[in-house]
């Protein structure tokens, strides 16, 4: 075991900076322990490895532990993850330049979550497939598939986490994932064909920057522009990735921010304002904005097993 401890040189909200890179509840590489102590699993360039976070709230300090052979890896990486590349103060800045042009909610949100960044996994692939299978589909469909197939492929975590925990699989585990493996799991020949093809280009994805990324994601099949963004976000900690697209967002940001529903364009225009900081906006909202009231049916929950 590898222990570190990193003061922030600043406000941080550890569990909300966080959670973005869990997927559902049952999510095999991220758990929350009893004690609040959060668990994740990360397939790093040295290997294998598991991460427990707590934070040591009087002294204002994060304390990590690691095990595995990617141990070193993550603890050398905590700060990014936590945001700490994350130029928050630029935000701020531009908050107090629009002024009254500001939206009132904005302004409240930035102040009462002054703890939230905009971390970065700097592991492309391992962002990518998850939001592969979150395309055009309920969370709760996409979890199901993300649960089933690191169970069933992705390897024991190292060290003493909670029973179950996997870690993410090689490239080269993904690409020989048999077909009746995803429909076991629930994702469909178009999904399943765009994580293999993917695979096949995960090194050199890695190896890209933020906007280099954000051009070769787009050039592989199966992947736009939200998948890109969704992808960007956590990997990348692109602060300003707009999942445009999303089936959500816009009435999200229009009813928070006019009190009525908008679209993608509607969302851009409302959004533009806070360039550079667009998905961190969308963030804030999704703590502490407003959704118009539902008048309609839920998108169901499909299964493709029973196909």
């Amino acid at each position: 075991m590898r222990e570190r401890r990193w003061r922030p040189d600043g406000p941080l909200d550890v569990e909300r900076t966080l959670a973005p890179h869990r997927r559902g509840s049952g999510d095999p590489a991220w758990q929350v322990a009893p004690d609040r102590a959060i668990w994740r699993t990360c397939r790093t360039p040295e290997g294998a490895g598991t991460l427990r976070v707590t934070v040591q709230a009087r002294e204002a300090v994060v304390v990590a532990q690691a095990w595995g052979p990617g141990a070193e890896w993550m603890l050398e990486t905590l700060p990014r993850l936590l945001g700490a590349d994350d130029e928050v103060s630029a935000f701020q800045g531009l908050v107090e330049r629009l002024g009254l042009e500001c939206h009132q909610l904005i302004r409240e949100l930035a102040s009462r979550h002054g703890g939230l960044r905009v971390g970065r996994t700097l592991r492309v692939f391992e962002a990518l497939v998850p939001a592969v299978l979150e395309q055009k589909v309920v969370g709760r469909e996409a979890w199901r598939a993300w649960r089933w197939l690191l169970l069933k492929h992705g390897e024991p975590a190292p060290g003493p986490a909670p029973t179950a925990m996997r870690v993410f699989p090689e490239p080269e585990v993904w690409r020989k994932v048999p077909s009746w493996d995803w429909h076991r799991a629930g994702a469909e020949a178009v999904r399943a064909r765009t994580i293999v093809n993917a695979a096949l280009y995960a090194e050199k994805l890695e190896a890209a920057g933020p906007l280099e990324a954000d051009r070769l994601l787009r050039a592989l099949p199966g992947i736009g522009v939200w998948t890109s963004a969704e992808t960007r976000q956590r990997a990348h900690g692109d602060p300003d990735a707009v999942s445009v697209g999303d089936y959500h967002l816009p009435s999200l940001v229009g009813w928070s921010l006019t009190g009525r529903k908008t679209d993608d364009a509607g969302m851009l225009e409302l959004l533009a304002p806070y360039l550079g900081h667009r998905h961190r906006i969308i963030r804030l909202l999704e703590l502490g904005g407003r959704r118009p009231p539902a008048r309609g049916p839920r998108m169901a929950v499909r299964d493709y097993r029973a196909f």
